[in-house]
């Protein structure tokens, strides 16, 4: 077949978590130990492993047609590529990571202006620069290679620019944040010559809108129950939903069948509820995807 679509896999943190995305959105992707090109069950799509600070560079390039990686890498590399969808979680299944600006508990920097002159460690090295630079801070901004955190700890830093999620890791270690730089997330990017090309921009929106669709999903679930007429409207008080409940009446009868969709989280506080309220047959079944 001629026509391909590379798909760039983040080799790292992000590599179960975009397989089994996939694997949602109806993608099964087999990873190979030693391997650098992943096995799809599709014919159109060729993957390929890259690590996600790279990503968005052999995207710029060409040499993938599309690929997920950070927000914060697209931007470290200042690559100019086509930002398909942002892939944002929903708040039930995990927090955005952030990167902040952090430096020891006892440390006199309250502000990001007392670091004036000041030496800076982290992976972020251009992003942070440019950030500095906007505000017109004149600081030492220098690579990290590892243990960053350690780097103000022992001194060898006046602070440090880290991606965290909760932050506990950084207080847990006698550090402080003083300031929020980006709050990053993945994104599924493309080549601007293959997005132009309408055989793969076609392709490129089929997997962005069930990549999307597969995320909505993630903790959410759908709720049917039976309930009496003169039980409905307490009921559907109770419910929560995206829209609103499908309501469909049984055959022959005073009795309504209801569906709804809602967080995996409510679930349990609110079967006592509708049970309560005259509901009856309750059902949660999972969700794949909301298109």
């Amino acid at each position: 077949m001629s026509d391909i679509l590379t798909l760039g896999i983040p080799k790292g943190s992000l590599e179960s978590a975009t397989i089994d995305l996939f694997k949602r959105s109806g993608w099964r992707i087999t990873i190979y130990s030693r391997n650098y090109f992943p096995r799809i069950d599709d014919p159109e799509i060729r993957c390929v492993m890259a690590r996600a600070q790279e990503m968005s560079r052999f995207v710029e390039q060409g040499t993938l047609d599309v690929g997920l990686t950070g927000k914060d890498w697209t931007l470290e590399n200042g690559s100019d590529v086509v930002v398909v969808t942002n892939l944002i979680y929903s708040k039930a299944s995990r927090k955005p990571a952030r990167w902040v600006l952090v430096v020891g508990k006892d440390s006199p920097i309250q502000r990001i202006e007392d670091l004036k002159g000041k030496k800076i460690y982290t992976e972020l090295v251009q992003f942070t620069r440019r950030y500095f630079a906007e505000r017109n801070i004149d600081v030492q901004v220098e690579f990290s290679w590892g243990a960053t955190e350690a780097k103000v700890i022992e001194g060898l830093a006046d602070a440090i620019v880290e991606v965290t999620e909760t932050g506990n890791t950084i207080h847990a270690n006698g550090l402080r944040i003083v300031e929020e730089l980006l709050v990053t997330n993945t994104q599924f990017i493309a080549n601007k010559n293959a997005w132009e090309k309408p055989w793969k921009r076609e392709k490129i929106k089929q997997i962005a809108l069930l990549l999307k669709g597969a995320l909505k999903a993630m903790g959410m679930v759908g709720m049917k129950l039976n309930v009496a007429k003169e039980n409905l409207e307490g009921v559907i008080k109770l419910l929560p939903s995206l829209n609103a409940p499908t309501i469909s009446p049984l055959y022959q009868s005073n009795w309504f069948a209801v569906e709804t969709v809602l967080e995996e989280s409510e679930v349990r506080d609110l079967i006592p509820k509708l049970q309560k309220a005259g509901a009856e047959g309750i059902i949660e079944y999972s969700l794949n995807k909301i298109i």
